[in-house]
C-alpha cells in the first residue's frame, strides 16, 4: 500500500485513503446498508464508482455526460442526476432508462448536486457551467413531477434535510452562503429560502454537506481545505483540516453509520478547482468524529416509461 494511503492521526481523527484510482471530480457520496458499499461518483468522467470495505478493487459503471450527483433508489438501482436529465440507471446491468429531461434548459446550466427528502422525493440544485446564477432547485417526486423550489444559483450544492425532514438545506458555493427553507414533509412544499450561514468570514464557501442525527450540518469547506460542523441555528460548532487541499463533499456510513466519506477534487475541468494535493481527486474515511449519520432514503420511482 502507498504511504500516503495508509491509516492516519490528523488531530485525533483516523483518516484512511480508500481509492487506488483518483477521480477528476469526486462527488455525492452515498452510503447503501443494503448493499454494504459506498457510492460515489467521478462527475467528468461521467462514472458512477463503488467502494465496499470487504472488496479492495474498485467497480465502476460508465454512463458519460456530466454527472452532477447520485442518490438510492429502490431495487438496487441508482437516481442519477446528469446534464439536464434525471436517469434511473441499473449498475448492475448497466442500463440506463430517462425519467424526466427539463426540456428549454439552457446550456449553459446543467444539474449539480443533489439528495433525496425524508420521504424519497429527489432534490437537486443546478448550476451555472461558467458560475452565472442560472441554476435552480428542483425537486422530483415519484410521480414524474418537477417543481422548482428556489433559482437564482451560481453553483447550488449541499442538498441535504434535517433529521425530521422540516428543514431543507442548500448552499451557493461562490456565495459562500448556507440556506434553509421550511420544508413540508407531507406535500414537499418549501418557504422562501434564508441565510443560515454566511461563511465568507471563515474564508471559504460550502460545497458538498450533511446531516448527523442530531441534526448538525457537516460541511465540506472547499477553498478552506476544511470539514465544518454547524448546528442547526446556524453556529459553527467545530472545523478541522480535510485530508486534500479540495474537499467536495461527504456523507455517513459504514455498519454503524458512524465513518465520515469524504470526496474531493483532482481537476474540475473548469479551471475553477485544481487540486495541488498528491491525493487530490481520491476518496477518504474519517473515523473519531463521535458523530453518526441517517440512513438515506430511497427514490421509488412510479413513473410509466
Amino acid at each position: 500500500m502507498p504511504e500516503q494511503a495508509k491509516n492516519r492521526l490528523v488531530e485525533g481523527l483516523i483518516v484512511t485513503r480508500l481509492s487506488d484510482r483518483p477521480a477528476a471530480l469526486g462527488e455525492s457520496p452515498v452510503w447503501d446498508a443494503g448493499a454494504a458499499c459506498l457510492w460515489w461518483i467521478d462527475g467528468v468522467a461521467g462514472e458512477i464508482r463503488c467502494h465496499r470495505p470487504t472488496r479492495p478493487e474498485a467497480e465502476a459503471v460508465r454512463i458519460g455526460g456530466h454527472i452532477g450527483s447520485l442518490a438510492l433508489a429502490e431495487a438496487g438501482q441508482l437516481l442519477v442526476a446528469r446534464d439536464h436529465a434525471f436517469l434511473l440507471v441499473d449498475p448492475a446491468s448497466g442500463s440506463v432508462q430517462t425519467l424526466l429531461t427539463l426540456e428549454g434548459a439552457d446550456p449553459a446550466m446543467r444539474l449539480n448536486d443533489g439528495a433525496t427528502d425524508r420521504q424519497g422525493r429527489f432534490l437537486c440544485a443546478g448550476m451555472g457551467r461558467s458560475g452565472a446564477p442560472l441554476g435552480a432547485l428542483h425537486q422530483l417526486g415519484a410521480d414524474g413531477r418537477q417543481r422548482v423550489l428556489a433559482t437564482g444559483l451560481r453553483i447550488g450544492n449541499g442538498v441535504c434535510v434535517s433529521p425530521d425532514g422540516a428543514t431543507l438545506y442548500f448552499t451557493d458555493t461562490p456565495a459562500r452562503k448556507t440556506y434553509a427553507c421550511d420544508y413540508d414533509p407531507a406535500t414537499g412544499a418549501a418557504s422562501e429560502p434564508r441565510v443560515l450561514v454566511d461563511t465568507a468570514p471563515l474564508g471559504s464557501g460550502i460545497d458538498g454537506q450533511t446531516v448527523d442525527r442530531d441534526g448538525n450540518l457537516w460541511a465540506a469547506m472547499i477553498h478552506s481545505a476544511e470539514i465544518g460542523c454547524f448546528a442547526p441555528d446556524g453556529r459553527l460548532l467545530h472545523r478541522f483540516n480535510a485530508p486534500v487541499d479540495l474537499p467536495s463533499s461527504l456523507a455517513f456510513g459504514g455498519a454503524d453509520m458512524g465513518t465520515l466519506y469524504v470526496t474531493s477534487i483532482r481537476d474540475s475541468g473548469t479551471g475553477r478547482a485544481v487540486s495541488k494535493h498528491p491525493d487530490g481527486g481520491h476518496l477518504f474515511a474519517i473515523d473519531g468524529t463521535g458523530a453518526t449519520g441517517i440512513p438515506e432514503t430511497r427514490f421509488a420511482a412510479r413513473i410509466t416509461p
